[in-house]
């Protein structure tokens, strides 16, 4: 669902390009005071200075917006969430607090897999209408576009269940949010499969892939590169594979350990490398050279209490930097953008600035569409957020307080 619109007296605030945005580049931004953004059929078609009069009736077939001085800013693009999952584990956070780890807690049966059986049992209707109030709450906070993983069923099944899910709420005529798809079969080595990390990992390229291929299904492939997951060179072999089937790559890398997970990522020329807290120099320094983009997640480094992701030191040595929630059930029980912006700042040393191409255009370039979604500029869905005042500083100060007044979808106005 699209519509004709016109949002004037804003004070636009934007990234441009039409592709992610590195190193300095990403704390410049257009700023610009009495702006108005035409969009007509859903598509940016003007950008600029107030125009004034009505010319020869044209604007007599647009809904009219008048923001009042407000920010406008691209619609935010959560590109890392797991959105689609049943059940929750509550009482594993419960024992992160006395002191468990995330992969001790995994090694007990909890964790990926406690979630894996809770999906497994939910079906189709349950987790549709979950994931469906996840977006909801995420529009409400200014996401327009959001990336969701499988990963939770670990069988063919399941995991073709999670990506149907996906596929139907991106189909919705009235979404407020833009789905992207991603095939996470490789999240965790199912209980069926323990000790035969090789062998599941066969089975996920000769059983589950080629479906998630065939009935369009995922984008993208993403695995959980870690020490007692999946190890380079399994990683390796899988999205290798992928990459033959035609699924652009994605990684969880360097999250618990130093792994080498963003060298990994430069080296098959994934989209983008995630979490990233204990990446290397080398492999920061490969990911800038490879144009990867360095998605990190501070939402999970603070639920998990690890040190945050060298946000800061990967700007300065030229990465591109996206930020997203990481939404799930068990590391991250949060979808908050006001909270991300906050640590992002706070703790990862990003600027205002940063942040905002973080959290839009490379957002989008994280996701392969920084040509159709992530700035204010002609040509560009007409995806936008207002802020509740003028001043953008906001996102970040108001800390894990929702500044957003109204967000706006393809040209249709969604109130907060």
């Amino acid at each position: 669902m699209t519509e004709n619109l016109i949002v004037f007296n804003a004070r636009l605030v934007t990234p441009q390009g039409f592709s992610a945005r590195c190193g300095k580049e990403m704390g410049e931004l257009l700023v610009m005071d009495n702006a108005t953004v035409e969009v007509t059929d859903g598509i940016i078609t003007y950008v600029g200075p107030n125009r004034g009069e009505e010319r020869d009736g044209y604007y007599q077939h647009y809904w009219h917006y008048n923001a009042r001085g407000r920010c406008v800013l691209p619609g935010f693009v959560d590109s890392h969430t797991h959105f689609v999952f049943g059940g929750e584990r509550a009482e594993e956070f419960g024992w992160r607090l006395k002191g468990e780890s995330y992969m001790s807690i995994m090694q007990r049966g909890g964790g990926i897999t406690s979630t894996m059986k809770a999906t497994r049992d939910a079906g189709y209707i349950r987790l549709r209408s979950k994931a469906e109030d996840f977006l909801k709450q995420m529009n409400h906070m200014g996401v327009t576009t959001v990336e969701g993983k499988s990963g939770y069923g670990l069988d063919k099944e399941t995991e073709l269940l999670q990506l149907k899910v996906m596929r139907s709420l991106a189909s919705d005529e009235h979404r407020r949010v833009d789905v992207v798809p991603t095939f996470l079969g490789a999240h965790a080595v199912p209980p069926e499969y323990q000790g035969r990390t090789d062998e599941y990992v066969d089975y996920l390229i000769r059983d589950v892939m080629p479906v998630v291929k065939e009935q369009g299904l995922a984008e993208f492939c993403d695995v959980f590169c870690e020490e007692g997951v999946f190890s380079i060179e399994q990683s390796r072999r899988l999205l290798a594979t992928a990459s033959d089937m035609g699924f652009v790559l994605k990684l969880h890398a360097d999250e618990i350990v130093s792994l080498g997970g963003a060298e990994l990522a430069a080296e098959l020329g994934a989209v983008s490398a995630d979490h990233l807290l204990h990446a290397s120099d080398q492999g920061i320094s490969r990911m800038a050279e490879a144009g990867v983009v360095a998605t990190l997640l501070p939402l999970t480094a603070f639920a998990l209490r690890e040190p945050y992701a060298r946000g800061r030191e990967m700007i300065d040595a030229g990465c591109a930097v996206a930020l997203a929630t990481d939404l799930n059930p068990g590391s991250c029980f949060s979808g908050s953008i006001p909270l991300t912006f906050a640590l992002a700042c706070i703790y990862m040393h990003l600027t205002v600035e940063e942040a905002i191409t973080a959290l839009t255009l490379n957002g989008a370039a994280a996701l392969r569409r920084a040509d159709r979604i992530g700035s204010i500029e002609v040509g560009k869905q007409g995806d936008m957020v207002v802020l509740m005042n003028d001043n953008f500083h906001f996102l970040p100060y108001y800390i894990g307080m929702n500044c957003v007044h109204t967000t706006i979808k393809g040209g249709v106005i969604y109130p907060t």
